[in-house]
């Protein structure tokens, strides 16, 4: 049995646009009504959807190749099993959550999602230390199966708080963070970071260098949880290592991203240029993202970054669309995965331009919120945002069908 790579992964766009459609729904609801839907139940199947459907899904299809690209010996059936089998806990999300919220077939699902990921973590982990040539990246992704992992024990102190029927407000908020810590910083961040590091030529970085910067977000990983958890009466100590996480990931990709820029020639010499500007604008949103965390250890704006909603939402989905979602898409396009053409790049700048306008509008009503002012139509704005973001989507997937793409097996 062989992967078929661009099946997995025109798969997994194609749950992007399942993702913004969700989206789409929700903010019809905000604007207008939809009294059939609970926006709670939604709420839960476009995150869980989401982060299994579309971002894990993806990942876990780079990190087969990956492999197998390194080591063509192995038998790789047992990866087409655990993508199918992540695909099905996904749709299980997809389909239960917004019919029942929270409820048993949701719980199942979402359990079963935990248990792929451990399955998939274990098979990776020992097919890493079967490669003979090692290099920085394994470490990268082994890095991004502990965080996924552990990320793990956030719903499981949920699901134990649910099930006794003590719920303390900042455990369940401390639980929920945890989750979403390890997910993006962790397992999302460490993945990415693996792939991208691997295309880096030696010559011009060296693996010092790149164990340096390893090094430095694997130390800082852990105490920068606590950049979510602020609003906790930590002690100082602990305060003190946080502000130190969040200052070393900011000198780390500020030494990596003026590496990136003086030899941005030799990196993308045989690439169009807008697939360039698609890897510079998660550059750009990462560089947004590490500055806010380390302004938040202020405890005058940290207050501020957790106490509006708008500011938290914009926030995830600065991280979610502007960094992860659009490097995968870079991604795919950099290995010639699937083949960059007009209709591609058309719907690529419309997706964008929805996230710019998206996170925008996300900020402006945060402001409002603080200043409590209002904006004139601040919700239909949000969904125009949410339409031009599906569209961009729709005509991603179009143009993945259409295109000379790279059906290869692996």
């Amino acid at each position: 049995m062989t992967i078929s790579l661009y099946k997995w992964l025109r798969i997994a766009v194609f749950n992007l646009l399942l993702v913004a459609f969700l989206g789409l729904v929700m903010r019809y609801k905000i604007a207008f009504s939809l009294p059939f839907i609970t926006q709670k139940y939604f709420l839960n199947a476009h995150s869980h959807f989401a982060f299994a459907g579309w971002i894990t899904q993806a990942l876990m299809t780079f990190i087969a190749f990956y492999i197998a690209k390194n080591k063509a010996s192995f038998s790789l059936k047992k990866y087409n099993r655990l993508l199918f089998a992540n695909l099905i806990t996904a749709y299980g999300m997809l389909f239960c959550f917004p019919f029942e919220g929270y409820g048993l077939m949701s719980i199942i699902f979402s359990t079963l999602s935990i248990f792929v990921s451990y399955a998939f973590a274990i098979v990776v982990w020992r097919d890493l230390n079967r490669i003979n040539k090692k290099t920085v990246t394994h470490a990268w992704i082994k890095a991004a199966l502990i965080w996924s992992a552990l990320s793990s024990i956030g719903p499981y102190t949920l699901a134990y708080m649910m099930a006794t029927g003590h719920i303390y407000q900042n455990i369940y908020l401390a639980s929920i963070y945890f989750y979403l810590h390890f997910q993006y910083n962790g397992w999302f961040f460490f993945t990415c970071m693996g792939l991208f590091m691997n295309k880096l030529p030696e010559l011009l970085f060296s693996v010092k260098l790149k164990k340096n910067i390893f090094y430095a977000f694997a130390f800082a990983c852990l105490p920068a949880y606590f950049l979510s958890a602020l609003w906790l009466p930590i002690p100082t100590w602990i305060y003190i290592i946080v502000v130190a996480a969040a200052f070393v990931q900011v000198i780390a990709w500020g030494a990596l991203s003026v590496k990136l820029v003086s030899n941005r020639i030799a990196i993308f010499s045989q690439q169009h240029k807008p697939v360039t500007w698609l890897f510079v604008l998660p550059g750009i949103a990462l560089s947004i993202k590490l500055l806010l965390q380390l302004g938040s250890t202020i405890p005058a704006l940290s207050t501020w970054a957790f106490g509006f909603r708008p500011i938290v939402i914009g926030y995830l989905h600065l991280v979610f669309l502007g960094i992860f979602s659009i490097f995968i898409l870079a991604y795919n396009l950099y290995n010639g995965y699937f083949e960059y053409n007009n209709r591609f790049a058309r719907g690529a700048w419309i997706f964008i331009a929805g996230i710019i306008l998206n996170e925008a509008l996300l900020m402006l009503q945060g402001l409002d919120a603080i200043t409590y002012t209002g904006v004139p139509y601040i919700n239909e704005l949000l969904l125009g945002a949410a339409i031009v973001m599906f569209v961009g989507i729709l005509i991603l997937n179009m143009a993945t069908v259409s295109s000379k793409q790279n059906k290869g097996n692996i």
